[in-house]
């Protein structure tokens, strides 16, 4: 069986070994982590990226539950995932997802499974603002 530990909208740092506690487990032979950092730079952009801005529809904590209950199946993992919304400067953690299993392909296949559903499915929006102070709003997802 599934659990989602911890699905979670932040506007404080994310912790990866918040993350990694929440799906210890006995039964985990695997756990695998997905970090999603600002990067300096956007092919699509004209200059080099300063920070990002997230802002999250006030459901955007349950869809992200269901996303990992979905992601995840009748795989029976443990999950654990955050996605930051506010200010971030390049270089901080935007998304952290930690999946434990009892085997290692299990959990890089929920790991890049729930990481491609938030970019296409959770309703986080972002804003790109670059070093000449060209600002960009960008979609549906992280």
């Amino acid at each position: 069986m599934t659990v989602v530990r911890i699905a979670r909208i932040s506007a404080e740092p994310l912790d990866l070994t918040a993350h990694l506690d929440a799906v210890e487990d006995a039964t985990a032979g695997a756990i695998t982590t997905f970090i999603g950092r600002v990067r300096d730079h956007d092919p699509d952009a004209a200059a080099a990226v300063r920070a990002l801005e997230y802002t999250a529809h006030p459901d955007a904590e349950r869809v992200l539950t269901a996303l990992a209950q979905e992601a995840s199946g009748d795989a029976g993992v443990l999950v654990a995932v955050s996605h930051r919304v506010g200010s971030l400067s390049v270089g901080e953690a935007a998304v952290i997802i930690a999946v434990a299993a009892a085997h290692r392909g299990t959990a890089f296949e929920v790991c890049r499974q729930l990481i491609e559903r938030i970019k296409t499915d959770l309703p986080v929006w972002k804003r790109q603002t670059e070093v000449d102070g060209t600002s960009t709003w960008l979609g549906l997802g992280g």
